[in-house]
């Protein structure tokens, strides 16, 4: 099942004190990006950050699951989406762990 753009946008909102906060749309599910860094999936209308050392510390006791099918495990986060200050900070501390974007060079 594919998410809603309005549970996208809800993230969106509740996140946007954590930085520069964009999403775009993937198969049919949501990447959303903060400082230009990915740092969280929305998937079936559920959210998956990606881990960090300092996520994990923060969250303590994370429930890990993998966005789709083969994909690497994520913190899954569903009782706390509504938690705006706790959740804005999840995503702050994931996107100053995560290296900066490598720029791709273009081919001939």
């Amino acid at each position: 099942m594919a998410s809603d753009k309005s549970f996208v946008e809800f993230i969106a909102d509740q996140v946007d004190t954590a930085g520069q906060i964009t999403y775009r749309q993937m198969f049919g599910e949501y990447a959303i990006y903060c400082n230009a860094k990915v740092v969280a999936l929305v998937s079936d209308n559920r959210l998956f950050v990606k881990p960090t050392e300092a996520g994990r510390a923060f969250i303590g006791n994370v429930t890990e699951a993998p966005a789709y099918p083969g994909a690497k495990p994520s913190f899954l986060i569903d009782d706390r989406v509504e938690d705006r200050e706790w959740i804005s900070h999840l995503v702050r501390i994931t996107c100053e762990e995560l290296p900066e974007q490598k720029i791709k060079k273009r081919k001939k």
